[in-house]
C-alpha cells in the first residue's frame, strides 16, 4: 500500500483529472456490460454468467470487421449487431430450455458455453494478443486540462456511452416496448393474457443485452489487449456492478460501474496490490447498508 503516493495524487488537480478520465472510461464500459447483466436478470430472472464472452465476442467481431472495412464507426455497430444476433439464437435455442430451472443448471450451461466460446475464439482468431490499435480519427494529441491528461478517445468513450444510457432509459422508461419489457419483469403471466408474445419479448431482451456487451467489446478494443478469456474479468466486474447498484436497476447499474471505475483508478495509485480486494470491500460496505443494493426493490 502506498497511501502517500494517493495523498499526493488527490492534493493534484493534474493527478485527479488524469485518474478521474481513467475511471470514467472503466466505469463506462463496466456500464454497458452491466446493464445487458441486469436487464437479462430483471425480466428473465437469469444470471447469464456467460455475458463477459459475449463481451469478449464484441472485441474481436470488432477487430476484424475494422481489418476488413478499416471503418471503427462500422465495427462498433457490426460488433453490437452480430453478438445480439448471437444472444437470439443462443437464448432461443439453449437458455428458454432452462427457464424455471434450478439456477445452477443455468450456470452449468453458461459455463459450457464460456469453455466453448475461450475455444472458438483460440481456433478463429488464436490463443496470441490481439490489438486493434488506435483509429487514425483519434490519434490525436490528447487534451490538457490543468496539467491532467485526458485522451481524445476517452471523451468520446465517455460520450457514446453517456447517449447510449440516456437512450436505454428513455426507451425503457417511456416507450411502449419499455412499458411492455417493464410489465413482463413484474408479472409475465399477465402480459401473456394481454396477448403479447412473451417469447419474442424475450428473445429481445437477450439481444439486447447482447447488444450492449457487444458494443462494449468493440469500443474497448482501442484500448484493451485482446485474447481467449478476456470476458472473465469483466463478467465478475459487472456482477459486482449491478449487487451495488441493486439486481435488474438500470440506475444502479450506472451508479455502480462509476463506483467501481473510481475505485480500481484511485485505488491503483494507493493500493496497487489490493484494486481487486476494494472493489469487493466496497460491495460489501454497501450490501451491510442495503442488502438488496442502492436501488434494489423488495420483492413482492
Amino acid at each position: 500500500m502506498d497511501h502517500q503516493a494517493l495523498l499526493s495524487c488527490i492534493s493534484t488537480t493534474s493527478c485527479v483529472i488524469t485518474q478521474l478520465t481513467g475511471g470514467l472510461i472503466i466505469g463506462m464500459l463496466l456500464f454497458l456490460v452491466a446493464a445487458g447483466l441486469s436487464l437479462i436478470f430483471g425480466v428473465l430472472k437469469v444470471v447469464n454468467f456467460m455475458h463477459g464472452s459475449l463481451y469478449m465476442l464484441g472485441a474481436y467481431f470488432a477487430y476484424t470487421i475494422y481489418n476488413v472495412t478499416g471503418s471503427y464507426t462500422v465495427a462498433v455497430i457490426g460488433a453490437g449487431l452480430g453478438v445480439g444476433l448471437f444472444g437470439l439464437v443462443f437464448e432461443r435455442v439453449f437458455m428458454s430450455r432452462v427457464y424455471g430451472e434450478d439456477v445452477l443448471m443455468q450456470l452449468l450451461v453458461c459455463y459450457a458455453f464460456i469453455l466453448i466460446l475461450d475455444d472458438v475464439v483460440k481456433i478463429v482468431w488464436g490463443p496470441e494478443f490481439k490489438a486493434l490499435g488506435m483509429p487514425p480519427a483519434f490519434a490525436l494529441p490528447p487534451f490538457v486540462v490543468a496539467g491532467g491528461i485526458v485522451p481524445v478517445f476517452y471523451l468520446f468513450l465517455i460520450a457514446i456511452t453517456l447517449l447510449i444510457a440516456i437512450g436505454l432509459g428513455f426507451a425503457t422508461a417511456k416507450t411502449r416496448i419499455g412499458k411492455i419489457v417493464r410489465a413482463a419483469a413484474v408479472n409475465p403471466s399477465m402480459v401473456s393474457a394481454l396477448g403479447i408474445n412473451t417469447t419474442l419479448v424475450y428473445g429481445g431482451v437477450f439481444a439486447l443485452g447482447g447488444i450492449l456487451a457487444g458494443l462494449a467489446g468493440g469500443l474497448a478494443a482501442p484500448v484493451r489487449s485482446l485474447v481467449p478469456g478476456m470476458g472473465f474479468s469483466i463478467v465478475i466486474e459487472s456482477f459486482i456492478v449491478t449487487v451495488i447498484g441493486g439486481m435488474g436497476s438500470m440506475a444502479g447499474a450506472l451508479v455502480g460501474a462509476l463506483m467501481i471505475g473510481l475505485v480500481r483508478s484511485f485505488g491503483s495509485i494507493g493500493f496497487p496490490l489490493f484494486t481487486e480486494g476494494l472493489m469487493f470491500l466496497l460491495m460489501t460496505a454497501i450490501l451491510i447498508a442495503k442488502p438488496r443494493g442502492l436501488f434494489g426493490k423488495e420483492e413482492r
